[in-house]
Order: structure tokens, then sequence, then C-alpha cells
């Protein structure tokens, strides 16, 4: 059978969510429910439709994304689902081509992605791009080293998030741009990031922040909820959930750790996903004490191989010929020379015999400045047909500091 696709309109809303709670076991609360449609782009929302019952769904949030050296325009993916009784049948498949192609008539390069079945989207060319931490912290063992950086001119101040939200978003956009991975996020964004109602808190309590200022102005901000608890002793047991931590220098970031760790009435911090090279690691003295899981993070999908290589800096000369496997965009598939070095990089279709042969996940994975080319290739999923050749590439493509988008999308 075919299932024909198409964007959805403001009427098969209802029907378009019904996908999602089938597929995401998640029925939002109805200002949920209306702080997600705010950030829904109707006109990049897909449906495949089985007669006139919608069967599988994807949608595309318009960012502009950091990369390495510079800002792009990215495809946000988001709200996959194919209901149960529909699944095996290629919709799927048929939604993921079909929204490719249009990201690509568009003219964006690159697509990301958060996975919430990280097995299914290897198939679709995208690759593990970046890495998040999951920190559980016991506030007794969380001393600092002894050069942490101080500025006495610095001082917390806590307040209502909402009250404050301009400056946030201010901070945020200025920090933004030092990250791989970090994306714009615009006002509707910014409504679900500072939403406060019971369903948000989870029973975690409400929204709290603390900021870090000077006679200047904002230097960082922290948003956290506090679930108190007392144990059996009737000693505090609280624990500590932090959202998001920025920070505009070194000793905001620190001084904004430490007001979190000394909270009062808490014996655990937990943290959302924070980056893999977080400076947090390098504070602690003792760094045993930051008991940390990892969990992937962006999925990276370049739709336009040669664009996208392109728009990104390198760290290191690289002048290197990539055969490229692609059956998802076709348009992808061949050889691409990439010259690039830090000043610049030009990239383009050849015939010459290439250096190293890879699937396009593989440049996806890398394509931020992690990814695992050499890894990839002691796996015997690389063909390395000039020896080093991805070592070479590898070390061009890395960056400091790691890829992080931080927000889920």
């Amino acid at each position: 059978m075919t299932y024909p696709i198409r964007p959805i309109d403001e009427s098969e809303w209802p029907a378009y969510t019904r996908v999602l709670d089938e597929g995401f076991n998640w029925r939002p609360q109805p200002r949920q429910a209306e702080r997600w449609k705010a950030q829904t782009e109707l006109d990049r929302t897909l449906a495949a439709f089985d007669g006139d019952l919608i069967a599988g769904v994807t949608s595309i949030l318009s960012f502009t994304m950091t990369v390495p050296g510079g800002r792009l325009p990215v495809a946000g993916v988001t709200s996959v689902s194919v209901l149960p009784s529909h699944r095996r049948r290629g919709i799927l498949s048929a939604l993921m081509r079909r929204q490719l192609a249009d990201v690509r008539e568009r003219g964006e390069s690159v697509a990301a992605l958060y996975a919430s079945e990280s097995a299914i989207y290897g198939r679709y060319g995208y690759g593990r791009a970046s890495q998040s931490l999951f920190f559980r912290i016991d506030k007794t063992r969380s001393a600092f080293v002894k050069n942490a950086p101080t500025d006495p001119s610095l001082r917390i101040r806590v307040a209502s998030p909402a009250d404050v939200r301009a400056d946030l978003e201010s901070l945020f956009a200025s920090v933004a741009t030092r990250r791989p991975g970090r994306y714009d996020r615009k006002p509707a964004i910014w409504d679900d990031v500072l939403a406060d109602e019971e369903a948000d808190q989870h029973g975690n309590g409400p929204l709290r922040s603390v900021l870090a200022e000077d006679d200047g102005g904002l230097r960082g901000y922290a948003l956290f909820r506090v679930k108190a608890d007392w144990d059996t002793n009737g000693l505090p047991a609280g624990e500590l959930k932090l959202q998001e931590l920025e920070a505009t220098d070194p000793a905001a970031y620190a001084l904004l750790w430490r007001s979190i760790l000394d909270r009062d009435l808490v014996s655990e911090i937990q943290s959302g996903g924070r980056p893999v090279d977080d400076p947090l690691i390098a504070l602690v003295a003792d760094q045993r004490r930051l008991c940390a899981r990892m969990h992937d993070e962006l999925w990276i999908r370049l739709v336009e191989v040669d664009k996208a290589l392109a728009a990104r800096a390198y760290s290191a000369s690289v002048d290197v010929v990539i055969e490229v496997e692609d059956d998802v965009c076709p348009w992808n598939a061949g050889r691409w020379r990439l010259t690039a070095d830090p000043a610049g990089a030009k990239c383009k279709q050849v015939e010459d015999e290439p250096d190293v042969t890879l699937p396009v996940s593989a440049l996806g994975s890398a394509y931020l400045g992690a990814g695992l080319l050499a890894e990839s290739l002691e796996a015997g999923l690389l063909r390395e047909h000039t020896p080093g050749s991805v070592r070479a590439l590898a070390t061009a493509m890395s960056w400091s500091p790691k890829p992080w988008a931080g927000l889920v999308f």
C-alpha cells in the first residue's frame, strides 16, 4: 500500500496529536499542549494518511545552530511517530525520505534530532554527534579545588524566573554561540523552559533561579527545582534538580555551581544533561564524587554533503577524497574532495580514487566536532584506502569545546 504524505492543516491538529499520544505514551495537559502547538510549524509537519486516518507523523523546527566556526540554518526533526496499528509498512521510511527531500528543497544542508530510540535513525543517515552527562552529587563531598576562580565583584541574587526572563534570554543568546550544537530559542521555546504548572513540576517543586551578577549586569544564571524531603532521623534529605546553568565566564560559573551545591536542606544534587567537557569536572576536588552517566544527545544528518562540509571550520589542514555511501539521499552518494584548513574549506564532487569510504552517518557523527571516525575504522565500519586519511579527517573535524545542545526539542 501507499500512504499519501502532506503537511497538516490547523483542523488536523487533534488527529496529529493522537498519533503522538499513542507513539510516546504521553498525553500533555491543556497548557502543555498549547505550548507544544505554539512551537509547531504546521507547514513543516508531515502526516502519512491511510484514507482519512493519520497513520504516521513527523515535524521540523527551524533553528539557527552553532557549528564549528559559525552558525547555520538547521532543520530540527521532532515528533516522529507511527500508529502501533501501522508499524512495519514502510510509513516511517517514506516520511523520513520525504522530509529530507523537503529539507534540501528549503536550502538547509544539515538536519538534527534527539532520538527517543537510538537504534532507529542510523538507517536514515543520522549519526550520533554529541553526548551528555547526568550528575548525581553528594553535596557533603563537593568541595572545589583551592584555585577555583573567584571574583569579589560578583554576587548571587535569588529571583523568580518569570520576572527575569528577558535577562535570561539575553544571556543565553550571548553564550549559545560558543559551543557547537547550541541553537537559538524562540519565545515559544522559552515559554516551555520556564513553564511552571503542576504538570511541569513532576513533584519536584516550583521552578527557582539564582543569578550571578555584578554592577554591570547579569553574568550567569541557574534554573532548578528542589524536592523537599527528610530522612527517618529527621535530617534534611532534599534533592535539587538542576535544569540549566549558564555563565559568561569561569568565575560566574563557579559561583553559580557553589550556590547550587551549598543549598540548605539539600543532600543530593541531580543535574539534567551537561556537556561531556563540563568545567565542573575540573572544579570539584574529589572527582570520584561526580557520579555520572552518559547518554547520547544530538544526532546529525548531512542533507547536502558538499554544502555542509564547506559551511563549518576545521581545526587542522586536510585534503582528502571521501566516498560517501547514502541510499536515502542519493544526491550525496559519490566521491567528494574536502580541502580545508583553519582559514576555510571547499568540498566538490570528483572522480578521483577515494582515500576513505564511509556511510553518510559517519560524517554526521563527526560534523559538530566529536564523532567516532577512528573508532569506526577500528570496528571495520569504514574503509581506509590511503593510510592515515581517517586520522587526518578526524583531527581536522575535531573541535573544542565539545558539542552539546542542552535542551531536547
